[in-house]
C-alpha cells in the first residue's frame, strides 16, 4: 500500500484507526448489472475490509462482462439452500429476527456454530 513502511506495522496502524482486512477464497465473483448484463470475475483476489463497521470489498481478477444471457453458475443454487436452511436453524435455535440471523451467518463467513455463538 505505502512504499517502505513493514506489512505488520501496517496492520498495526489499521487495526488502531479500526480497520481490519480479510482474505475470501472465491471461485468466481458475478455482478448482476441494472440492465440485465452482468460482470463476471474469475479467478478473483477478494478482501474483505471492515472500517468502522462498513463492510467493502475489493476484487481484482479476469474480467468479462455478459449482456443477458446465462452465466454456468455450478453449485450456486445448493449454496443458496444451505444458506437459507442455517437462517431457518438459527432463528428458531436462538429465537432471533431473519435480518439478525442472516447478519450473524455473514459475520462467522458462514459458520453456523460461529453465528450460533454470536447471537447468544
Amino acid at each position: 500500500m505505502f512504499p517502505g513502511i513493514d506489512p505488520k506495522k501496517m496492520q498495526g496502524m489499521m487495526k488502531q484507526m479500526g480497520i481490519a482486512q480479510e482474505e475470501i477464497d472465491a471461485s468466481r465473483v458475478i455482478i448482476e448489472l441494472e440492465d440485465g448484463g452482468k460482470i463476471v470475475i474469475d479467478e478473483p483476489s477478494v478482501v474483505k475490509i471492515n472500517m468502522q463497521g462498513q463492510e467493502n470489498f475489493q476484487i481484482s481478477g479476469e474480467v468479462s462482462e455478459v449482456e443477458g444471457g446465462e452465466i454456468d453458475t455450478g453449485d450456486v443454487e445448493e449454496v443458496v439452500d444451505n444458506t437459507s436452511e442455517d437462517i431457518k436453524t438459527l432463528m428458531d435455535k436462538c429465537n432471533c429476527l431473519e435480518e439478525e440471523a442472516r447478519m450473524a451467518l455473514e459475520k462467522a463467513n458462514g459458520d453456523l456454530t460461529e453465528a450460533m455463538l454470536e447471537l447468544s
